[in-house]
C-alpha cells in the first residue's frame, strides 16, 4: 500500500502537531498536544487521530465514535516513535529515514485496522 507521510506544525510556538498519513484511499489525521515551551524540551501530552477519505467525508470508528486517543502501551509506543521523527539524526539524515518513516506509518495503520472498519 502507497502512503504519502506529511509531518506538520501549526505555528512555530504551537503546542499543538499535525501530522497526515495519506494512503490511496483513505488518510489519517493525527493531532499531538505537547505539555510546556516548545523550544525548552516539550512533553507529548496526548494525541489522537481519525480516518477520512480522499475527499474530507470523516470515517466512524467500530464503536461510532470519530476520533481515536491513543493511550496506554500504544501511547508509550505512539511517543518512542514520534520522538524518532522529531530527532536531530532523523532530521539530518543520520539514520535511515525509510525505516523510521514505515514504523511509524505501520503502526498508525494497524490502529486504524483495530478501530476502524473500512469496508
Amino acid at each position: 500500500m502507497n502512503y504519502k507521510l506529511e509531518l506538520n506544525t501549526q505555528e512555530p510556538n504551537s503546542n499543538i502537531v499535525f501530522n497526515n498519513i495519506i494512503f490511496d484511499s483513505f488518510k489519517v489525521n493525527i493531532v499531538e498536544k505537547y505539555f510546556g515551551k516548545k523550544g525548552f524540551n516539550p512533553k507529548l501530552g496526548e494525541a489522537l487521530f481519525k480516518v477520512r477519505t480522499l475527499d474530507d467525508v470523516l470515517v466512524n470508528r467500530k464503536d461510532g465514535h470519530i476520533r481515536l486517543k491513543i493511550k496506554g502501551e500504544d501511547f508509550e509506543t505512539y511517543q518512542r516513535l514520534s520522538r524518532v521523527l522529531n530527532s536531530y539524526d532523523y532530521k539530518n539524515k543520520l539514520i535511515n529515514r525509510k525505516n523510521a518513516d514505515q514504523d511509524y506509518v505501520h503502526f498508525i495503520l494497524s490502529l486504524v485496522i483495530t478501530n476502524y472498519s473500512l469496508a
